[in-house]
């Protein structure tokens, strides 16, 4: 630096000087080009503790100055100059990388990904890094240290970047101050993408650069700040070959082993997702990197890992592959909830959380999630997990009361319906969380409000007093506290015991004029104690005139019932009488069947006194209730309905009492009742052909009993199939109504419902759900699919079933029938059939079928390999030939493969066939692109005809390690065509079946 610039500096410091000599302030922050002017800035700079500009500023300001494009004399943008300037700003860049000691983490923290691969390309070039050659061709070992060192960086950089790109990141919304920005982040944000975009297309290179220097054994060199110095002063020759290769800072093997483990580890973890068996690499990498780390010790220079993070992706991989250590498994609770989950190990689940209540180790949000997994299987039906929601969901209610956090709603929900045991476990709970002698006063009293409000809450006096009693709330309340709480306990109980008295007369139940509307009428709406809502009733009427079956607008009675009701002249018994049967019925639709039966049954029992209209009225829907009562505990263990409950359905069926209101569904309810119990017998002999005429329900239980009756015999009946064919193809018809218009032309109006049909179809759709009987569902099932075929008129994709050679084959008015409504009706008949029994095979063909003729292949392969999959153990025996078809099934899953581009099991499935489709599989093998595992199934193949064309065709494409593959699986023993036949068969099916087992956890 030239005398007279220091004086000018000089100067300009003093002025600084003098105008804020009079009060303290922070130093001037050194602008970028000082650094130009004084070479000796720079290292005197970062050695300050608190550097500004910070050193990954400096490296972004240096490298957009050096990048900054220049305009010419006639205002052209040119790009940067590769000037003195310029490329000083470069090299000042990588010294403070290499100040940083090229740690990828405060770099990666720093600096965005266009700035980061400025500066790792930059030290590519001055590495003397061979230009136009890819890095996998390089050969690492043979170049010179530092130059290797900068492949290595380069390639750890893009894995990383390439991983930390696919994790979720919250944009930061621009503020007012930031509009002006929006298009140079735009550029930015577009040019990142763009980097990221060539990354992700080149990951497999950089992931083969870095198992490469797995193998390297020798110690390896990175710049630093005198080594860079050095190339600026003296430049190296082509390959680098100057006392600057080896002068950097040493970083050994083993250390450098130990980070690109650990970088690989993370990419492998990252590709499981789509490829699991990366999974097992990545925990191979994360185990090696654990052990070099416990190696090396607190030496390390270069590699920096989160010694938490790697155990946390040694624990994933551990849960991933099922190939967890012991020691991994007892070492947080993490681990262990996912294997008690994996095993049913419900009770050491709910041992965890209760422990966890006092060591307050598992976050939350953690809590939360597992509760949510719970939930979502009990809504799929599993209800014996109802149980483990409740007490995982009480876990965390405590855990937010000794928290000070809002009690969840799940929680207040499952304590609508108390119970003892829910109150026992509770207490349990609140009881093993609190150490008395370590508890905070905060807790203390959070845990004593929470159990006073729930005193306060429950309606129940008796696990009212279950809490009040408790040992737990006793230590916890004071003496005041104690006293208030049991008065207000003995007041509610008193008012309990005067409301739930033994009534001696209907009527003899004095009003009490104090208690006020508003809170008997919510009592009302509440209750569904009988007794309870005839002393409201009595109160209010008692108190005022009103008609209070109006006080909820949820009270529902059918308008079948509700004039009859509504007619009777005294209004307490009119109110009494609609309140009891809305609530019942509502308890019906909530499968509260328990409380329905209280309320009917005390409404039976009122009307039996005044009205025999009712009381059948009360009778038929106390029928209905138990067949729902039935069915709903039948459906697993399928147990045949008591005989008295048959008679009573086919009493109701045979009813011809005038002036009785019938509600259809009841009857509705009877005929799915005799089909799912296969009462046939009656349905086809014994049901009085009146009833038949008058009942649609009782006329479509008689058709299908008819078919279903004839179905098992020698011979397919198909008078009765004809029958029942007309009746629904009628039902999917559309009725058609001409009109004139002024001109004297006549058009046609097309209607979307049939007025011909015995039902429409909507109640043809809710009827077909009341049906569990499997015969009945494939009887329907194969209608539907044979009509279906019909109307849609394509040969080549036709829907497969059971028993479609009972139905006709032609339609004499095709034109007329709804293309449409039969399309959504065979779905929705199938989708409701595998729900009840997703093991059947012929329904699941059928599901395949649909799926496969609309075109979604993938849906329609994991149908297919699901029926072979129920049918066979998991493949672990054979599928069954009726199953898996030639002409239809594997024909089609072939297709599904061929049009997913999945050309290798293409190939393999050619194999199934009786006699093999060479000509299929050879032009498979011939597409070079495909979507599938291709060289990894090579073992699936027993053909040898096949596998020697794929010798063949790799060798013609040069493609040496595949056709080394397709050769050694030519050479197993098993397959030489001199063995035995049932060696070869056997070598075939063992084959069969890992391919098909490798393809449903594919598609599965």
């Amino acid at each position: 630096m030239s005398e007279s610039s220091k004086e000018r500096m000089s100067a300009e410091a003093a002025d600084r000087e003098a105008v804020t000599g009079s009060r303290p302030c922070t130093p001037p922050q050194t602008s970028w080009f000082e650094f130009l002017l004084d070479d000796t800035l720079l290292e005197s700079h970062l050695q300050k503790f608190s550097p500004d500009p910070m050193p990954v500023q400096l490296i972004t300001q240096f490298l957009e100055q050096a990048s900054k494009p220049s305009v010419n004399e006639q205002n052209q943008v040119q790009p940067p100059a590769d000037n003195r300037r310029n490329r000083t700003l470069k090299l000042l860049a990588l010294k403070v990388a290499a100040h940083l000691k090229w740690n990828l983490d405060v770099l990666e923290k720093g600096l965005s990904i266009a700035v980061l691969n400025m500066l790792v390309n930059e030290l590519l070039c001055v590495s003397k890094v061979p230009p136009g050659v890819k890095h996998v061709d390089l050969d690492l070992s043979t170049l010179p240290p530092t130059t290797a060192m900068a492949v290595l960086v380069y390639n750890r950089w893009a894995i990383r970047t390439t991983v930390q790109s696919s994790f979720p990141i919250k944009q930061a919304k621009p503020g007012p101050h930031q509009m002006n920005m929006l298009n140079h982040v735009q550029q930015e944000k577009e040019l990142t993408e763009n980097i990221l975009k060539v990354l992700k297309e080149q990951a497999d290179d950089f992931i083969m650069v870095l198992e490469g220097v797995l193998g390297i054994k020798k110690d390896f060199y990175v710049h630093t700040m005198r080594t860079l110095d050095l190339l600026a002063a003296e430049p190296c020759t082509a390959n680098g070959e100057t006392e600057c290769s080896t002068a950097g800072l040493r970083i050994s093997a083993d250390e450098l082993h130990c980070q690109v483990r650990y970088d690989l580890g993370t990419v492998f973890f990252q590709q499981g997702c789509t490829n699991p068996p990366c999974y097992e690499k990545a925990r191979e990498h994360f185990l090696k990197t654990r052990e070099l780390l416990s190696k090396l010790g607190d030496g390390a220079v270069h590699c920096r890992i989160d010694e938490k993070r790697l155990a946390g992706y040694c624990q994933a991989c551990g849960v991933l592959t099922g190939s967890s250590d012991v020691s991994d498994m007892q070492s947080t609770p993490f681990t262990q909830i996912h294997n008690f989950i994996r095993s049913g190990n419900y009770k050491g689940l709910i041992e965890i959380f209760l422990e966890d209540n006092l060591a307050l180790s598992l976050p939350n949000h953690f809590r939360q999630s597992v509760l949510r997994e719970f939930f979502q299987k009990a809504e799929q039906g599993n209800k014996a997990l109802n149980e483990v929601c409740y007490k995982i969901c009480a876990c965390n209610a405590v855990r937010d009361v000794l928290e000070g956090q809002v009690i969840s709603v799940q929680f207040r929900q499952l304590l609508l319906k108390p119970t003892k045991e829910k109150i026992d476990f509770l207490l349990e709970v609140c009881t093993r969380s609190l150490k008395m002698e370590h508890i905070s006063d905060f807790s203390k009293r959070n845990m004593a409000a929470f159990l006073k409000n729930l005193c306060q809450s429950l309606e129940d006096l008796q696990f009212v007093v279950m809490i009040s009693s408790h040992e737990l709330l006793m230590v916890l309340l004071k003496d005041d506290e104690r006293k208030a709480l049991a008065d207000q306990i003995r007041k509610r109980s008193s008012c309990i015991n005067l409301c739930t008295k033994p009534l001696t007369s209907f009527y003899d139940i004095p009003a009490s004029a104090s208690v006020n509307i508003g809170q008997l009428e919510h009592q009302l709406i509440l209750s569904v104690d009988p007794w309870r809502i005839r002393q409201i009733l009595i109160e209010l009427h008692g108190m005022t005139e009103r008609q209070f079956w109006r006080v909820s607008s949820k009270w529902e009675v059918p308008s079948d019932y509700s004039s009859v009701i509504l007619g009777i002249k005294d209004y307490l018994t009119r109110d009494l009488v609609y309140i009891l049967m809305a609530k019942g019925l509502h308890c019906i639709a909530i499968k509260d069947f328990v409380h329905a039966r209280q309320l009917f049954s005390a409404c039976l029992e009122l009307v039996t006194e005044f009205s025999p209209r009712l009381r059948q009225v009360m009778l038929n829907e106390m029928l209905l209730l138990d067949i729902s009562v039935h069915e709903a505990g039948a459906g697993s263990s399928r147990e045949r309905p008591p005989p008295d409950l048959v008679s009573r359905v086919r009493g109701y069926l045979e009813m011809r009492i005038h002036d009785i209101p019938l509600r259809q569904v009841v009857g509705e309810e009877g005929v799915a009742f005799m089909l799912n119990w296969r009462e046939n017998e009656y349905l086809t002999l014994q049901v009085p052909t009146s009833l038949v005429h008058k009942n649609p329900y009782v006329k479509l239980g008689q058709l299908l009993a008819a078919t279903c009756k004839e179905l098992p015999g020698p011979k397919e009946s198909r008078r009765t199939a004809k029958d029942l064919w007309e009746v629904v193809v009628q039902i999917c018809s559309l009725t058609s109504q001409h009109k004139r218009a002024n001109d004297g032309r006549v058009s046609l109006i097309k209607q979307r419902e049939s007025t011909l049909g015995i039902m429409p179809r909507n109640k043809f759709i809710i009827f077909i759900r009341k049906l569990r009987e499997p015969l009945v569902l494939t009887t329907l099932i194969s209608l539907f699919v044979r009509l279906h075929s019909i109307v849609r008129d394509d040969i080549v994709n036709e829907v497969t079933a059971e028993h479609l050679s009972i139905w006709p084959t032609t339609l004499p008015n095709l034109q007329s029938v709804d293309v449409e409504a039969v399309a959504i009706t065979m779905k929705e008949l199938v989708n409701y059939a595998l729900t009840l029994n997703p093991n059947n095979h012929s329904w699941l063909i059928t599901q395949a079928d649909i799926y496969f003729v609309t075109n979604q292949y993938s849906a329609a392969l994991h149908f297919y390999l699901q029926a072979g999959a129920v049918c066979s153990d998991f493949f672990n025996k054979t599928v069954p030939p009726d199953v898996y078809t030639d002409q239809v099934v594997l024909k089609r899953m072939i297709k599904c493969c061929s049009l997913l581009n999945c050309h290798t099991q293409v190939a393999i499935l050619c194999q199934f066939l009786r006699e093999v489709d060479y000509m299929t599989a050879f032009k498979a093998l011939q597409e070079q692109s495909s979507h599938d595992a291709m060289d990894s199934f090579y073992d699936y193949i027993w053909d040898v005809t096949i596998l020697e064309y794929l010798t063949h065709i790799h060798h013609k494409r040069g493609e040496a390690e595949k056709r080394q593959i397709a050769i050694k699986a030519i050479g197993q023993t098993e397959l030489n065509a001199s063995n035995p036949e049932d060696v070869l068969q056997l070598a075939a099916q063992k084959r069969k079946k890992k391919f098909l087992q490798a393809m449903a956890k594919l598609y599965f």
